[in-house]
């Protein structure tokens, strides 16, 4: 079930909150539990035992560090967690990579590893990732102990942000799980988030998404096409990643939780550094806490920090899908990343905002084509146009039809893409915001009723991951 459709808004959304408000207070975590777990089943159905078995392995695992801690066995405790670890990561690793690698090695002659046709369950990267966190912050003493199943269950399935993140470490949500602020004032916020993050879904990304599904399936690209089309998929990407990370950011408060943001305008950055610290930044802050920082970090030597860096940027390309497309997209931004951080980062200090942020451009838009193509082939096909390679054309004119068709769709989504819209709004007088805030999203409202009931493309790219 996905938010962006009409029976998650007009049946389980409406249901779940009633159901959610009428009960008393000390039922509310067992309500969440259980529509969680409805809404991953209608899915997922059979898969849903993976998430349960998780749940279950890291809720043990954790009473077995709070144990061996207080007896003072910190190598069994260390050993717990290790164990945790382990069990994520393995079934993670069979059910997202086990076809890539035995694909893989039987393209090399070496077919003693059968391809299964593994499938892949919806959010299996978000869940595990969640749960380890736990394990972790008991052992580090960063969170308490959850000694209630049912509350560590709804940290584990919570819907809002079950299938798409924001990831959420535990020792941020354990004490909301306990007790929470459901106030008026709060719901009212979280329905504006989930409102705004709606229509970024479905009246830009997939509007973008069109445009690039055009471009990549063109038989034939000029420059401007290849160009035009990897700028629409940039597009998409953000207003659908950061769409949905605002519904669940809205969904979290009006269920009286807070969750951390993902998405601080990434495209603004004048560095590659600077983009990865707006960009998904609960996955990029789960890297740093969990692998960067125990591997030393930048506290070591410069070939071990080198070492760290490529560690961790190889793991963040991997971890968005299992193709090997994922991997080089990860090490092309470690490469941008070193060479920041050793070369170019004094040269960037003195270059005008600017020419900053055309470098940052390019660069995004050549890696968004590496992220977006998975086959390899296609991939050198698009890049090659890009650059005008093998006699291909400067401009056609399908490419100026279509950017006419699409400029006005381009220049919103340009400019929500920056800070400029909202803070236009923030310098209003009270007496207008007051009065055009509940009128934009009304309409931003029944401009997405009316678009899911045309039943037009809806894609969710971070569904398979």
């Amino acid at each position: 079930m996905v938010f962006s459709t009409p029976l998650f808004l007009f049946f389980f959304l409406p249901v779940t909150l009633a159901i959610y408000y009428l009960v008393p207070v000390r039922w509310r975590n067992a309500v969440l539990l259980l529509a969680s777990l409805f809404f991953y089943f209608w899915g997922e159905r059979l898969y849903t035992v993976i998430m349960l078995l998780s749940t279950a392995v890291d809720y043990t695992h954790g009473m077995l560090v709070e144990r061996f801690k207080r007896a003072g066995k910190l190598k069994k405790a260390r050993l717990a967690v290790a164990s945790s670890m382990i069990f994520n990561l393995s079934i993670l690793f069979f059910f997202k990579y086990w076809d890539l690698l035995a694909g893989t090695l039987q393209g090399l002659g070496l077919r003693f590893v059968p391809v299964l046709g593994v499938h892949l369950p919806i959010g299996i990267s978000f869940y595990t990732f969640q749960t380890m966190s736990y394990t972790v912050d008991v052992y580090r003493g960063d969170a308490k102990l959850q000694r209630n199943p049912i509350s560590f269950g709804t940290f584990v399935t919570l819907f809002p942000q079950l299938i798409a993140g924001p990831i959420i470490k535990y020792k941020e949500l354990g004490s909301q799980l306990d007790e929470r602020s459901c106030t008026v004032d709060r719901f009212a916020a979280g329905v504006e988030r989930f409102t705004v993050g709606l229509a970024k879904k479905l009246l830009l990304a997939n509007n973008f998404g069109a445009l690039w599904d055009f471009f990549k399936a063109a038989p034939t690209l000029s420059v401007g096409g290849a160009w035009l089309g990897v700028l629409a998929f940039s597009l998409q990407i953000y207003f659908d990643f950061s769409g949905y990370s605002d519904m669940a950011i809205g969904l979290g408060r009006m269920l009286g939780f807070e969750f951390p943001e993902n998405f601080r305008y990434p495209y603004i950055a004048r560095s590659v550094t600077e983009f990865w610290r707006r960009w998904h930044i609960s996955l990029s802050t789960w890297f740093r806490e969990y692998l960067y920082i125990p591997l030393g970090g930048n506290r070591c030597s410069r070939a071990k920090w080198v070492r760290n860096l490529f560690l961790v940027w190889a793991a963040t390309g991997f971890w968005h899908g299992a193709s090997w497309n994922y991997l080089l997209w990860g090490l092309y931004y470690f490469v941008w990343l070193l060479l920041e951080k050793l070369v170019l980062g004094k040269l960037l200090d003195r270059l005008p905002g600017f020419l900053r942020h055309c470098y940052v451009a390019l660069i995004l838009l050549f890696g968004w084509a590496i992220f977006a193509l998975e086959d390899f082939s296609r991939l050198r096909a698009y890049l090659g146009a890009m650059f005008g390679l093998g006699g291909t054309a400067l401009w056609s004119g399908v490419t100026g039809y279509e950017l006419l068709n699409y400029l006005p769709m381009l220049l919103v989504g340009l400019l929500g893409a920056t800070p400029l819209a909202a803070e236009c709004f923030r310098r209003l007088p009270a007496g207008w915001q007051r009065l055009l805030r509940p009128a934009l999203l009304l309409a931003g409202l029944l401009l997405c009723t009316a678009y899911l009931v045309a039943g037009t493309y809806n894609p969710f790219l971070y569904f398979r991951f």
